[in-house]
């Protein structure tokens, strides 16, 4: 089936609620904010493959919703060697969804390639010495120094995902994407049956055996799946999505358009709750590569242009408590958040002022080739805010307009934007991934070592090392205050703002946990 065929039965489906109704119960349908364009998590970053990622794959340790790390795939660890040699045992009875049991060094060799790409697995690994599987259920860390965050960081349930593969789809390069979805999680990706643009669909993994103890939370705890079969639908228009669940076509959208939420909370059969209560922060991303954006001062006056009032505004019109415009480089509300250089409520910019000062920083009329996601609507309103903003400093700004995975695909490319590459574009880190330094992808600033930006700023770095052996909570609040400062200076990104996004589900589905989205522990009537 072709993708606008895919869309015009979807369509069709919200209109005919006993068609849907037909289907048996035990199939939970799924509107994700967009595509799963890329099926590897240890490739793609994005929160829609991380959902994905969820569902199919079983990370070492588990997060729950409070943030706190729980043993998953392992039975438990040994500490030894005053904290630089760690023994970790791997559970019996796991299996990956090809049915080959899952090994130590199908462990060590996942682990290998996601710390090549994702920020904390970096960290780790240049702290291990010799990461091993001396036996089929045993993990070795030998560590140059202590790491006690190791757990944490094989914990992580967001963005690059520390996901556990076969050994042989493990060693793929780390920047090129794996031939093969096979996992070891609750569900089994079914790929026969993807739709590009339009539908993905899972099955309940029948060799998964959940942990026996612990409370199930998130990624942490015993992870049962309670329904057979789960479809993501991609639907790019909100009215037809919302539509779709008022029928009973669909069981759960994921993001909601804000204007139709008054529409969807008058039906007595859907709910409206927010699950993650971190949300989203907004961010403009910035090639620091090529001009205009390799200067600092240039990077710095825009980011003095943009309003996050503004931007907020855009997504959540009215609704205070879905948005917050005061937003530092770390999550508010958690420890590591200040105001270190976040301007006083109700600054505006000077724009003629800032456009004089664009002039003087050499700004010499470069084309700024802008990314923007239409067809994810919260990314879509900041992507025109801040295009706006540029205009009116004298930007000349090439707007290219397109779906979110295409624009994945395309800030991959590190070639000038002349040749297919890219200047700048907007996005949305989960708010749970920006409480610590250790998971902000936004403050990997090594070079060409990260794709998302490629900023280069040797403080930074040196901080984050620092904040890893800060001893109390006081001195890390130091370091984090420090790495604000910098980062305010030198512009790795520009926060747009947080937005809390609800979810909406129809009330026979029951179960839904707090914190990200996952499909274990929910049942369907």
């Amino acid at each position: 089936m072709k993708r606008r065929e895919f869309w015009t039965t979807s369509a069709a489906l919200a209109a005919a609620p006993h068609v849907a109704r037909s289907q048996e119960s035990r199939t939970l349908r799924f509107v994700p904010y967009a595509d799963v364009a890329v099926t590897d998590p240890v490739w793609s970053s994005t929160l829609a493959t991380r959902s994905h990622a969820l569902a199919v794959f079983d990370t070492l340790y588990g997060t729950a919703a409070d943030y706190s790390v729980h043993p998953q795939m392992v039975a438990g660890h040994v500490v030894e060697n005053d904290g630089k040699l760690w023994r970790l045992t791997l559970r019996e009875g796991l299996r990956f969804h090809d049915d080959t049991p899952v090994l130590a060094k199908d462990c060590v060799a996942s682990l290998n390639r996601w710390g090549k790409r994702d920020v904390f697995g970096q960290l780790l690994l240049a702290a291990t010495d010799e990461l091993s599987a001396p036996d089929d259920r045993t993990i070795v860390f030998r560590l140059k120094r202590p790491f006690p965050l190791l757990p944490t960081a094989l914990a992580r349930p967001s963005t690059l995902v520390p996901v556990i593969v076969p050994e042989r789809l493990a060693m793929t390069d780390a920047f090129a994407q794996m031939p093969e979805t096979i996992g070891s999680g609750p569900f089994k990706f079914l790929p026969g049956e993807r739709v590009a643009g339009a539908r993905l669909a899972y099955a309940r993994h029948t060799g998964y055996v959940p942990r026996p103890d612990g409370v199930s939370s998130q990624t942490a705890g015993p992870r049962v799946a309670h329904v057979d079969r789960v479809e993501f639908h991609i639907i790019p228009d909100p009215a037809t999505a919302a539509a779709a669940l008022q029928s009973g076509a669909m069981d759960w959208v994921e993001q909601p358009l804000v204007d139709l939420l008054p529409v969807l909370r008058r039906s007595r059969d859907i709910v409206i709750e927010t699950k993650d209560k971190a949300g989203m922060i907004g961010h403009l991303r910035l090639n620091h590569l090529y001009p205009p954006f390799d200067k600092p001062e240039i990077r710095r006056i825009l980011m003095h242009a943009i309003s996050q009032a503004d931007c907020m505004t855009a997504v959540a019109g009215d609704e205070l408590s879905m948005k917050n415009d005061r937003v530092g480089v770390f999550s508010p509300g958690t420890p590591m958040a200040s105001e270190e250089g976040v301007p006083p409520p109700g600054t505006r910019a000077d724009i003629p002022a800032l456009k004089r000062a664009l002039d003087a920083a050499g700004y010499g009329g470069e084309r700024v080739v802008f990314l923007a996601g239409a067809d994810v609507q919260r990314v879509s309103a900041v992507c025109e805010v801040t295009s706006q903003v540029m205009r009116q400093l004298g930007m000349n700004v090439d707007y290219v307009s397109t779906d979110w995975g295409t624009l994945n695909q395309r800030i991959t490319n590190r070639r000038p934007a002349a040749e297919g590459g890219w200047n700048c574009y907007c996005t949305y880190s989960a708010g749970a991934d920006t409480t610590i330094p250790v998971t902000h992808t936004g403050l990997r600033t090594n070079g060409t070592a990260f794709q998302g930006g490629w900023a280069n700023i040797p403080a930074i770095e040196a901080l984050r090392t620092r904040w890893l052996d800060a001893p109390t909570l006081e001195a890390q609040q130091a370091i984090c205050r420090e790495i604000q400062a910098v980062a305010m200076r030198e512009v790795p990104f520009i926060p747009l703002g947080q937005f809390i996004q609800p979810i909406a589900y129809r009330r026979s589905v029951t179960g839904i946990m707090d914190g990200l989205p996952v499909f274990t522990g929910l049942r369907k009537a």
